[in-house]
């Protein structure tokens, strides 16, 4: 991979497990220096010192990207250890249950609204204050949509609904970049195995109404095509990739 990595900072929301954690493994062999956060302090040390050995390329910095004060503060500290950010990765994201549209919960809904959309605008907002006032200006975010952006799977309202909000963050981001030498891309996963997919593996609901079992795919090749599109220089975007196991039933879905 390119020299032109090395010394550059991102931010990895979600980095210490799944695919956000093999995310932050290719950057990292790619000469990125990464901070990466979630809620669970004990989750990021453990990925930390998996990745790297506690060597201070990658560093963990517990944040709930659902409030604003949170993020608030993660950006402050990134800001106070290097001065500026190039990456900003919003992988994090949650879901419920496969449970019919009127059985979701308000505090279910409000759950996953906060987990996978506001968590991403906070940080896109944050990230903007810092890309268009640091020297050289501007960098990039790279949003994990979800193939769910574009086509939902059955009891999937929520989730469905927030990715396909994502779509639309993405687009904006990229809009309001532009001038500021910002810029916004997405990648859509499918069937990507972790533990968010493990049924997926066993047998998940179609739209049929039948279960079947469905093939996946190493996060390693997905971690891979971000680091390809965070690799580029800013006059160059990715807008939106699809990264999903062959296989699997999402072309012609339904």
């Amino acid at each position: 991979m390119s020299n032109a990595n090395h010394g550059r900072i991102g931010l990895v929301t979600g980095g210490g497990t799944g695919v956000g954690k093999a995310m932050t493994r290719a950057l990292l062999a790619a000469g990125w220096r990464l901070v990466i956060t979630g809620r669970r302090a004990a989750v990021l040390d453990a990925a930390v010192d998996e990745l790297c050995g506690n060597d201070g390329r990658v560093v963990a910095v517990p944040a709930d990207i659902g409030d604003p004060a949170s993020v608030a503060l993660l950006f402050d500290e990134i800001r106070a250890r290097f001065g500026r950010l190039d990456l900003l990765v919003n992988n994090a994201g949650s879901n419920v249950p496969a449970i019919p549209l009127e059985d979701v919960s308000f505090a279910q809904w409000n759950a996953i609204v906060a987990a996978n959309l506001t968590g991403a605008f906070l940080c896109t907002q944050e990230a903007f204050k810092l890309f268009k006032t640091q020297t050289p200006r501007g960098g990039r975010i790279i949003n994990n949509g979800s193939i769910s952006a574009t086509t939902p799977r059955p009891n999937s309202a929520p989730y469905t609904a927030t990715k396909h909000a994502i779509a639309g963050l993405t687009k904006a981001t990229a809009l309001d970049g532009r001038p500021f030498d910002i810029a916004c891309g997405q990648i859509d996963i499918g069937n990507a195995a972790s533990e968010m997919t493990s049924v997926i593996s066993t047998g998940a609901l179609q739209a049929d109404g039948s279960t079947a079992a469905e093939p996946t795919m190493d996060p390693a090749h997905v971690a891979d095509a971000v680091v390809s599109m965070a690799s580029l220089p800013l006059d160059v975007n990715v807008l939106t990739m699809t990264i999903m196991a062959t296989k699997m039933p999402f072309v012609g879905r339904g």
